[in-house]
């Protein structure tokens, strides 16, 4: 079985958790939602920190809860590594001490993952004797991912991990986290409030509202579901592009990048040509075109498309939501006014004019 599987419900004042998923056994699953909507509960339950009376998890072949059976394995029995918003590390000890807490004691035969491993992937070597108060956040934060992973984990639990640090900081510490992942292949749950962070992490997304899961799977479907707007904060509704550097034009400051079979310009990027970069293309910043590109234009970028499915309309709103096929989903959010002149419909080939795009390194 290569699935987590888990369905919990917990109920406290004012709150009630009642959560089914079901999610690749790989990769960084990401749980998104606003303020109060469950994930830490969520996160506490998946970890056995907290107990939901009817809940059960299953973890590949590991059975960690099934409340119908009386199966409850305690959060110290299964083999998950923990990392929360502060580094929690023990201030009488040196980094060191800390990263070999845990490491001691797996036993043996259980250990897969070792201390010069671990000090060379997250670039520690030179913290290593230093006590935690002379370690900047970023530092810490290394050091407790660091510590996590000297358990040997199968599954690694991260809740909001970057929260207390600066922008700068973050972007130090994110590629550690995606570079450990491919390392050992653990499978990472991660808690954030931050698109950037998302974006430059995640594999399958799930949404949560209100103590329920909205929206689950693979982030480039779930970012382009079209009942998003009236399920969530449309910040992230658009498109997810994992594309490679092909060429830069340093005399326009511009790079040329390709997905699939199409071209991309985008601001001069600081990376080598045959390096990784992830777009993300907010609905807002795509336009429609009916006709082919025959007059001149400024946009550089326009790809010809199909139209997937036009999202449900607002008789109160002014715009709807178009999802365009471009070899994958594409989303346009246009005025009511545009969809009813264009005569837009399913199944039409158009063209789409994409005005702004965000680059996320990986």
């Amino acid at each position: 079985m290569n699935n987590l599987s888990a369905k919990f419900e917990v109920t406290f004042p004012g709150f009630h958790l009642d959560a089914r998923l079901t999610i690749p056994k790989s990769g960084v699953t990401v749980l998104f939602g606003p303020s109060g909507s469950g994930k830490t509960t969520l996160l506490r339950c998946l970890a056995g920190l907290e107990r939901s009376p009817s809940g059960f998890m299953q973890f590949g072949d590991a059975l960690w809860q099934d409340e119908a059976r009386g199966i409850f394995v305690p959060v110290h029995e299964r083999s998950i590594g923990l990392v929360f918003q502060e580094p929690r590390l023990f201030p009488h000890l040196s980094v060191r001490s800390n990263l070999l807490y845990g490491f001691n004691r797996v036993p043996k035969p259980e250990r897969r993952i070792y201390l010069n491993d671990v000090v060379e992937v997250l670039n520690i070597a030179h913290l290593l004797n230093r006590r935690p108060r002379f370690l900047s956040g970023g530092e810490g934060q290394r050091v407790a991912i660091g510590r996590a992973l000297l358990t040997s984990p199968r599954l690694l639990l991260m809740d909001e991990p970057l929260a207390s640090l600066d922008s700068q900081r973050k972007q130090e510490i994110l590629p550690y986290i995606r570079r450990l992942q491919s390392k050992w292949g653990i499978p990472i749950i991660y808690i954030s409030h931050s698109l950037e962070e998302i974006l430059q992490l995640v594999d399958t997304m799930i949404l949560l509202k209100e103590g329920r899961v909205v929206a689950h799977g693979p982030a480039k479907k779930v970012f382009s579901q079209l009942d998003l707007r009236g399920i969530m904060n449309s910040e992230i509704l658009g498109a997810i592009f994992d594309t490679q550097v092909i060429q830069h034009e340093p005399e326009f400051g511009l790079t040329r990048v390709q997905f699939m079979d199409h071209q991309l310009h985008v601001p001069r990027q600081a990376v080598e040509v045959g390096q990784s970069i992830r777009l993300h293309v907010h609905s807002n910043d795509v336009s429609i075109v009916t006709s082919p590109p025959d007059i001149k234009t400024s946009v550089l970028n326009i790809l010809e498309a199909q139209v997937m499915e036009i999202g449900p309309i607002d008789p109160t709103g002014y715009s709807v939501d178009i999802k365009l096929d471009v070899g994958q989903a594409l989303v346009a959010t246009i005025t009511r006014k545009s969809l009813a002149n264009l005569g837009i419909e399913p199944g039409q080939k158009v063209y789409a004019h994409i005005k702004a795009i965000k680059m996320v390194h990986e």
